[in-house]
């Protein structure tokens, strides 16, 4: 049997995932109400699949539980932000779970850490929890890392379709673990040692930072001299070897937009061009909010004072705010604005900030200038609705004459 602490974003859908597939699976939180929920037979987020991914494991037997289970083997997948500081990995959730698993867990057990951490976090911090317990690790406890590499919207057919890499201390153990994560898994497994494991997950997200930080500041540079910087990266990319993304609003999630800062924390002296590019997508909202001004200052803003942003979420099509551009130019909007922004997003069904509407017909009649933080396939699909509006399009989406850019 396996138990899963931790049933988010990453941990309920492995933890379906492995039950769906023949594993026994018992699923640990600490929330309550979230347990309450899915033992009631009902999902707590939305995702492409996830519905019935759940049916299959509740048919297969999965149990949630608030209780930590003695069994011979977990996965931790709990959050790990960073120091807002000193922008190093605050491992403060999986070293609470690592110190609960030592109370229940038997000798011989494995433990699979599935958390994103900084490189070196396990011998920094997990080891010392598990040797401080009275374990010797590699006889009484295997621990292996095991990161998690899914992205909301697609995280079923990614669980099941791409590349894992296991961490271990021994090749044994590494490939007892591999077997389990077969069960589902499709995609080539590597296994190799914990700190290379541990860096790889980091470097990925690192390299998507950097690159989606270039395009915004790109952005920003055609914008001072008034080229299209659309039109500059399509011709661009008609090189062979060049593959410029498209600017946004700014980097949400908790993978792009934290992963990074890691390597900042961890290596400030050398970590020079990944620092540089975290604050560019950092800024990027209030890049979007001086855009925002500019555009008011040009209309007349006694035009304009309703302004509405569209989309809550970091990303299309998901109920994921984590991060969310959106709610950092919320933070920021008394910087440039007196006047309350409006907000509405269809995949945000609860209140989560003043002024939100959730009706998209009601929001547009009671905003002027429409600024598209989120490209929902309901924002395309409804293009038409947006005729008679001063739009500002964050993510080149919008097909009409007269909108407005980064």
């Amino acid at each position: 049997m396996i138990n899963v602490i931790g049933l988010g974003y990453i941990g309920l859908p492995t933890a379906l995932m492995m039950a769906s597939h023949g594993v026994e699976v018992i699923g640990t939180d600490y929330n309550k109400d979230m347990v309450k929920t899915l033992n009631e037979g009902k999902t707590t987020f939305k995702e492409k699949g996830l519905d019935k991914l759940f049916n299959d494991a509740v048919a297969t037997g999965i149990k949630f539980t608030t209780e930590y289970q003695k069994t011979d083997m977990y996965i931790i997948s709990v959050p790990t932000p960073y120091d807002k500081f000193s922008k190093k990995v605050d491992a403060c959730y999986v070293i609470n779970a690592v110190k609960d698993v030592m109370d229940v867990c038997p000798k011989g057990a494995t433990v699979v850490i599935e958390s994103t951490i900084s490189p070196g976090t396990i011998d920094k911090f997990v080891r010392p929890v598990i040797t401080s317990k009275g374990f010797k690790i590699g006889q009484d406890i295997n621990l292996v890392h095991a990161p998690e590499r899914i992205i909301p919207g697609n995280m079923v057919y990614e669980l099941v379709h791409n590349n894992r890499t296991i961490g271990a201390d021994s090749k044994e153990i590494g490939e007892k673990v591999k077997r389990y994560y077969a069960s589902f898994c499709q995609g080539e497994i590597v296994v190799t040692d914990i700190r290379t494991a541990e860096m790889t997950k980091v470097v990925e997200n690192t390299f998507r930072a950097v690159n989606i930080a270039f395009a915004n500041e790109l952005s920003r540079i055609c914008r001072h001299d008034n080229m299209d910087v659309y039109e500059i990266i399509r011709i661009c990319n008609m090189h062979p070897r060049v593959n410029i993304l498209q600017p946004g609003p700014g980097v949400g999630g908790h993978c792009i937009s934290v992963d990074p800062w890691f390597l900042v924390g961890d290596y400030p002296s050398l970590a020079k061009v990944i620092d540089e590019s975290m604050k560019t997508n950092d800024s990027q909202p209030d890049f979007v909010l001086q855009r925002i001004h500019d555009i008011m200052e040009e209309k007349n803003m006694k035009d304009i004072k309703r302004v509405g942003l569209y989309g809550l979420t970091y990303k299309e099509n998901v109920d994921d705010c984590r991060e969310s551009p959106t709610l950092q130019l919320l933070e920021s909007q008394e910087k440039h604005l007196a006047e309350p922004l409006k907000v509405y997003d269809p995949f945000i069904t609860k209140d989560m900030v003043k002024n939100q509407y959730h009706n998209l017909d009601k929001f547009l009649e009671d905003v002027d200038l429409v600024v598209v933080m989120v490209k929902h396939n309901e924002i395309r699909e409804n293009v038409e609705k947006l005729k008679g509006k001063i739009v500002l399009d964050c993510q080149n989406v919008i097909d009409l004459p007269g909108v407005y850019h980064l």
